[in-house]
C-alpha cells in the first residue's frame, strides 16, 4: 500500500502544487507512495478551488488541517510566496510526529524559524525545508564542494529579491557552510550583490537582477569551476522530499535552514 502525502496551502492553485504530481510520477520512489489529500485556506480569486483542483489531480479535498494529518503518513505545507503563514498553517502538522515538509523560504524571521523547530522537536517530528536549488546536478555531484572553493558566486533572478533570494541563499550555505561573519549589500529592488563574509578569508556573492538564470561559479587554489545553468533540481528536490517521507531523515541540516533564515531576514532589512 502507498504512503498518502497530504497538502496544505494557503491557496492550493498555485505552481508548486500543480507540478508535484509530475514531479512525484518521475521520482525514483514514485511506486511508494501517493497524493491523497489536500486542504486550502481560501481559493485565490480566478483560479480553481480546492474542490476543483482535488478533482483534476484524483484527491480528497480535506474540510481541514487536522483532516489533512490524521488520514496521511507525511505531509507538505506549502504557500511558497507566502512564509509569513508558514507558522500558522504547519503548527498542527508540527504536532503530528509524521514527516512535515515546509515549503521555501520557511519562515519570515529567524525567531519564527526557530520557533518552528522547537515544535517539531518537542513532539518529536521530523521536519524538513529547502530551495530546489540546493539539489542541483552541479551541487549535489560534490564537484564544486571538492575544490573547497575560497569563492563562490551565484546568480539568479525572479520577480522580487526578498522572494527569491533564497535559493542563492540555500546553495551558497550548502557548499560554504554557516560560518558568514558579516554582510555586505550593493544595489537595490531591482539589482543587487549581496556578499557574505566568512571565516578564513573566503568570501561568496549573490548576484541579482530579476531576469538572470541560476548560475553558479566556484574558485580555489586548485582550480576553478564555472557552471552557466542549474540543471536537474526539481527531479533531485522530489527524489530527496520522497527519501525525506519514507525515512523521517532530512537530507537539510537544521543549522544550515537557521542560518539562511538569518541571513534571508538581514539582507531583506539591509535592502530597506
Amino acid at each position: 500500500m502507498k504512503k498518502k502525502i497530504g497538502l496544505v496551502d494557503l491557496f492550493i492553485d498555485e505552481w508548486h502544487s500543480n507540478h508535484l504530481p509530475g514531479w512525484i510520477a518521475e521520482a525514483v520512489r514514485k511506486d511508494e507512495f501517493e497524493l491523497a489529500y489536500a486542504w486550502e485556506e481560501k481559493p485565490y480569486p480566478g483560479r480553481k478551488n480546492l474542490q476543483e483542483w482535488c478533482d483534476e489531480h484524483g484527491m480528497i479535498a480535506a474540510k481541514s488541517i487536522e483532516e489533512v494529518v490524521e488520514n496521511c503518513d507525511a505531509v507538505s505545507v506549502l504557500a511558497p510566496s507566502n512564509p509569513e503563514v508558514h507558522a500558522r498553517l504547519a503548527e498542527i502538522p508540527l504536532r503530528s510526529g509524521k514527516p512535515v515538509y515546509v515549503d521555501k523560504p520557511f519562515a519570515d524571521s529567524l525567531a519564527t524559524a526557530e520557533k518552528m523547530f522547537e515544535i517539531a522537536d518537542q513532539y518529536s517530528t521530523p521536519l524538513m525545508t529547502s530551495s530546489a536549488l540546493r539539489f542541483s546536478s552541479e551541487l549535489i555531484n560534490g564537484e564544486i564542494q571538492a575544490l573547497d572553493p575560497f569563492m563562490f558566486t551565484t546568480f539568479g533572478g525572479g520577480s522580487n529579491f526578498p522572494e527569491y533570494a533564497i535559493h542563492q541563499l540555500e546553495m551558497i550555505v550548502s557548499v560554504m557552510g554557516t560560518e558568514v561573519q558579516d554582510i555586505e549589500l550593493a544595489g537595490d529592488f531591482r539589482k543587487l550583490v549581496l556578499t557574505l563574509k566568512y571565516s578564513g578569508g573566503r568570501l561568496a556573492a549573490a548576484v541579482y537582477a530579476a531576469n538572470y538564470p541560476f548560475m553558479v561559479t566556484a574558485a580555489s587554489a586548485s582550480g576553478v569551476k564555472i557552471h552557466q545553468e542549474t540543471t536537474g533540481y526539481w527531479g533531485n528536490f522530489t527524489n530527496a522530499l520522497l527519501e525525506f517521507f519514507a525515512t523521517g531523515v532530512s537530507p537539510v541540516p537544521k543549522e544550515q535552514t537557521l542560518c539562511i533564515a538569518r541571513l534571508l531576514e538581514k539582507s531583506v532589512a539591509l535592502l530597506k
